[in-house]
């Protein structure tokens, strides 16, 4: 019996992959992004296993749905997925789905080069810069983001003491700069990030307890993030950024570098205004931004922009029979 049959749009964001979901999705319930959230997980989190993991997907790949606005403001509403689950917020997801999105007159904007997007994790806005039918660049305003946790003490198998900052960017990342037992990002290749990233989640999640206080669906430190020198001419650091089981960022990670901003802000080598160039395992930048200073509850945060750009690769009609012995996906471990 075919269980559901959707038309997608493929693309990539400096690298890591988008699919957005343009149709044969189902409806939620709930007030917010954050509500409808709930209610996939609950209900249709199948749709996500079955389009993110293989034989239909990958270990890296991630993905949208859009829906209409849940605000009388907002253009359009984005849910996220990917093999980590249905995130809260995604920076390299966002720049996909407005690039394919816009390309393809899937959102008809209220004001030409600016959208207003409900998500999970809030209201984000747009600004974009259309060449022709092309979407060049995509800028997002992103969410508060914040330092929730300085200077944490963790044992990882294998590395022994590793000292991090743990940041929220619209997820929480663990972050890991140069010390004594990791050099940095330059002296480890993609197998070892993929090989410690699951043993530093688990350590970390033990010692502390990273809860959005907005918004008690928000928790856990899910992302890891390797920092390093960069390699590209004017870029200000490089980062891998490890996320779900096996899955290493192609992009420089735009909830990633969110919070990498808010980390450097905490630490006052950032300030508002300045530009922050983020490059990626692969050598591709995002253009970050200290816009304003916020509030998270009693957290000092920073308002964050990011820039980067995406690519469409192609259509894809995508159907699941639940006859098929792998219709919900699966993961080689």
């Amino acid at each position: 019996m075919r269980e559901g049959t959707f038309f997608c749009i493929d693309a990539h964001t400096c690298g890591n992959p988008v699919r957005l979901v343009a149709g044969g999705y189902p409806a939620l319930q709930g007030i917010n992004m954050s509500e409808k959230r709930q209610d996939f997980l609950a209900h249709h989190d199948w749709i996500r296993q079955a389009l993110m993991f293989e034989p239909r997907g990958h270990s890296m790949m991630s993905g949208s749905i859009l829906y209409p606005p849940c605000s009388e403001q907002a253009d359009a509403s984005v849910l996220f997925i990917e093999t980590s689950g249905c995130l809260p917020m995604c920076g390299h997801g966002t720049i996909g789905t407005v690039t394919s999105a816009i390309e393809h007159g899937l959102i008809r904007p209220k004001t030409p080069g600016k959208l207003i997007l409900d998500v999970p994790a809030g209201q984000i806005r747009i600004d974009y810069e259309q060449k022709g039918d092309k979407v060049e660049r995509v800028r997002i305003y992103n969410v508060a983001s914040y330092l929730a946790h300085k200077d944490v003490t963790i044992e990882v198998e294998g590395l022994g003491e590793l000292t991090v900052d743990v940041s929220y960017g619209g997820n929480y990342y663990t972050i890991i700069d140069p010390q004594a037992n990791f050099p940095g990002l330059e002296s480890f290749n993609a197998d070892q990030v993929l090989h410690y990233s699951p043993k530093v989640r688990e350590a970390i999640n033990k010692v502390v307890d990273c809860v959005h206080p907005l918004d008690p669906t928000v928790r856990g430190a899910s992302h890891v993030m390797w920092t390093g020198q960069p390699t590209q001419p004017g870029a200000h650091a490089r980062n891998a950024v490890f996320y779900g089981d096996r899955a290493i960022d192609r992009s420089p990670c735009g909830t990633g570098t969110s919070a990498r901003m808010a980390q450097w802000f905490a630490r006052g080598r950032l300030g508002v205004g300045e530009e922050f160039v983020h490059e990626s395992i692969i050598g591709s930048l995002f253009v970050g931004r200290i816009e304003s200073e916020a509030q998270v509850g009693d957290y000092p945060a920073i308002m964050p922009s990011v820039q980067g750009w995406a690519q469409v690769t192609g259509h894809n009609t995508i159907w699941v029979d639940s006859e098929d012995p792998y219709a919900y996906g699966f993961e080689v471990k």
